[in-house]
This record gives structure tokens, sequence and C-alpha cells, in this order.
């Protein structure tokens, strides 16, 4: 086993909403400025953040999750990822210690620092604080002394002086650097979270938004001192691939739905269909794109069909078509809103009810509040597109509906576990596995190879 020297640092916040992704992102685009090769990782199950990265650095970003995949796993995702870049620069999910459980590191940013051995920069929110800043970090380092903290970033900083205020106190007290600060300016805050907010990133309609960061944290943060950070982490082990370990020549295409409505893909679970022998084809529903018609397989992610409801409903006869194509035997995997796509209709919080596809006879109803948040593993109840009966795999639910199922009949795919809680979900029928959940295909490396698999036999049985 070799060991390689990877530049590589871990932007975390105390909590949510401290402003990590807008440092990361302008951090990631001062690097590229500079030119680097930069690399972009988010720690949890998040979909937006890694839509920033990309756009930013040009590189798909990837999901790095401590819960969902073992250590040897998550090695080589990040390993993958880093193919030809320069520096990776992983982005924390919600505070520093945060995660799968509230007395461990266990799905954690912390817990990516300590399993690639990976410095934290850690960015707090500094209004209205002068030493007690310094307490602030030092009860992090405290918490978890083997945790790396290795520079902290002040945001929503008032000017230079208060800045020097927050170093001397920082520095004398925690004794680690106050790489600089961002100063507490609306215009260089990322918008929300809205609807339409990833393709618009795409679209590159956020690039001057981009520049302006950038500028930004050349102006007010130490970047030499950051990269130099990076620079002398730890050397990482090299792992044997398993996960990548032969490229398979494409012999199955499968259609995956891209658009505003369906856009919630991991990005290594298309890497692991194209790896284990897929052609992949993106087609927007939401624009009445047909499902390619020598397509073998097709994917449906998740997203905010909700939002696009009437926009989805009002094609009758590409929702009758759509529905054709998975009667005929059409392998079909799809998760949350791709699921809800193929239920009988979505209902409002207005009450406004819109047919959809039907292929699975029950109906979708919003709610007003979160129905479900947090990570999920799931067993198979029987033998389906991406698991053999009993085979586990992880994943997480987010969701603001709920459908009407008779418990009694409905053909349900899992039992799912959450927290010591176990409970039925999914539909699977002979050619479709649909589910609320949003599986990490590298949780269970026969994800991938089981789905293309089905989609072959659908080839041969269609020649």
């Amino acid at each position: 086993m070799t060991t390689l020297n990877i530049p590589r640092m871990l932007i975390a916040g105390t909590h949510s909403g401290v402003g990590k992704t807008t440092i990361t992102i302008g951090l990631m685009k001062a690097l590229v400025n500079r030119g680097y090769q930069v690399q972009g990782f988010k720690s949890g199950p998040d979909f937006i953040d890694p839509t920033f990265h990309t756009a930013v650095t040009k590189r798909p970003s990837r999901n790095l999750d401590s819960w969902m995949l073992d250590k040897h796993t998550l090695l080589e995702v990040f390993q993958h990822g880093m193919k030809n870049a320069d520096v990776a620069v992983m982005e924390g999910v919600m505070g520093l210690y945060d995660g799968y459980s509230p007395v461990s590191n266990e799905g954690s940013a912390a817990d990516i620092s300590l399993l690639l051995q990976t410095p934290v920069i850690l960015v707090i929110d500094a209004s209205s604080m002068a030493r007690s800043a310094a307490a602030l970090v030092l009860g992090f380092q405290q918490l978890d002394p083997h945790v790396p903290i290795r520079g902290v970033i002040a945001n929503r900083v008032g000017g230079k002086h208060h800045f020097e205020l927050l170093k001397e106190a920082i520095e004398a007290t925690c004794h680690v650097p106050l790489l600089g600060y961002y100063p507490e300016e609306a215009e260089f805050r990322l918008p929300e979270r809205h609807l339409g907010l990833i393709p618009a990133v795409e679209r590159g309609e956020f690039g001057s938004l981009f520049d302006r960061l950038a500028h930004q944290i050349e102006s007010t943060i130490d970047l030499d001192h950051l990269m130099e950070i990076a620079t002398n982490s730890s050397p990482m082990e090299v792992m044997e691939p398993q996960l990548y370990k032969n490229s398979h020549v494409p012999k199955v295409k499968i259609a995956v739905a891209k658009d505003q409505a369906f856009s919630f893909y991991y990005e290594d679970n298309l890497d692991l269909l194209r790896n284990k022998g897929a052609m992949l084809e993106f087609f927007s529903p939401l624009e009445g794109e047909p499902i390619p018609d020598d397509a073998d397989g097709l994917y449906i992610g998740g997203g905010f069909p909700e939002e696009f409801a009437q926009k989805l409903s009002a094609n009758e006869t590409y929702r009758m078509d759509f529905r054709r194509r998975i009667e005929e035997g059409l392998p079909t995997y799809a998760e949350c809103g791709g699921y809800m796509y193929l239920t009988k209709s979505i209902v409002t919080t207005s009450h406004d009810e819109y047919p959809m596809t039907a292929v699975i006879p029950v109906q979708t109803v919003m709610q007003k509040k979160l129905t479900r948040l947090g990570y999920t593993q799931v067993t198979a109840l029987n033998d389906n597109l991406l698991l053999a009966k009993g085979e586990q795999a992880r994943g997480h639910e987010f969701h603001y509906s709920v459908m009407d199922i008779d418990q009694s009949a409905y053909p349900f795919a899992y039992t799912v576990e959450a927290h010591g809680q176990k409970e039925y979900e999914g539909c699977e029928q002979p050619n479709l596995l649909a589910s609320y959940v949003h599986l990490h295909f590298a949780s269970h490396p026969q994800i991938a190879t089981r789905f293309i698999e089905s989609c072959w036999q659908y080839h041969h049985g269609r020649s």
C-alpha cells in the first residue's frame, strides 16, 4: 500500500446558517482563479450545495457521508473524485459535530475530518463578539481534541478593527490562526434555497456573484496560509479500488430524468452506473421530452415535482405514454420526487389536485410541515431491481408529503429503520422500485450491477 500527499481542507461551521457555504464557494472560486484544479466535496446528504461547487470548479462535486458509507468506501469515493485535481475543498454539514448521533461523531463533518485526516477550518459567527469568540472556538477544540481544527475564519465581522480584536483573543487562547474574515455585507450572501435554484446555478446565472465572493475572499482571508495548511495535511493511504475496480463497456442505456422538477442525484450513483456498463441519457419530463425509444432502463430522481405539478399534469398524452413505457416492462427506479410523479395525483397544500402518471395507484398529499427528515436504512422485503431479499442499503429522507396507502394491500418494497424505529416503505412491482428514500448506491455496491442486469435482460427480451 502506498501513500499520497493530497492537499485538502474541510470548511466546517459552528452551526447551520453560519455562512460556511458562502465562504466555501468564495474560497473555491479564488483558488480556481489562481489556477488550481479544485475538487469539491460535501459532507452529508445534500444536493444543493454540491451544485454550487460544481458550477464554480467545473468538476462534479461529491458527497462524503460516514454513516451511509463505510470507511473503505468513503476513502475510495474521495480518491475517485480527486483524479487530476490539485486540492480538495470539503464543506461540512450543519455544525462541525452534528450528524447521525447526538453523542458521537458518526455522520458528522468531524468524522469526515478524522477518517480522511483532513485539517478543519472552523467558520464562526463573530457578530457582537470579541473575547467570547475565543471561548466558542475553545469549546469546539475541547469537545474532541482529536479533531484537527487548524484555523478559523470569522464571519459577519464589523471591520478590520473588529477582526484584530478577534485575532488577538482567538490566537492567544486557542493557539490556532484566525486566517481572515468575511464582512457583514448582505449583497455577498448566497441566495436562499428556492425552487429553480439548481437549474439557475447550472445555467451560470450566479457567475458575477461568485466573482464578487472570490474578490472578497482574496481581500480579507490569507489564502497562502490556508493552502499551506491544506498542503501540510497528513499523507493518505491509497486504497485498493473495489467500487471502481473495473470499468465495463457500455451495454445498456438508462434514461435519467433531469430538469427543474427532478434534479437530486448523487454523482457517485451516476458514476457507478456508468462504471458497471450503463450509458446515461438525460431527458426532461417537465419539457415533455419523451423517454428515449432505445432506453433499457429509467431512473427518476428527487426534486420538486409538487412545485411544477400543474405543468407536469397538463400534458396528458405525455403522462400516458410515460406510464405505457413502464407498464410495458421498462425497468424503472424512482426516488422521492420521482416516486411522487408515478402516483395517481399530487394534491397541493391549497387542495388543488393534479393528475400524474398513475403508475402507482395512490395519491400524494402535500403537507405544510416537513413529514420526514433523516438517515434511513432499508431492508428489501423481496428481490427487487436494486436489492435481493434481506439485503440492506442506506440513504436519507427529506419530504413534505404523505401518501394515502392502504397498508393491507400495498406492495411495499422495504422495511426501513431510522433511529430505532421500523416501518414499511416504498413500492415494488416486477420492473419497478419506487421509494421516498434517496439511496446512496455505494452503501451496497451490488445495487448498480443488479439494476444494469435487469436493464440488460429487458434489452435482450425486446431484441
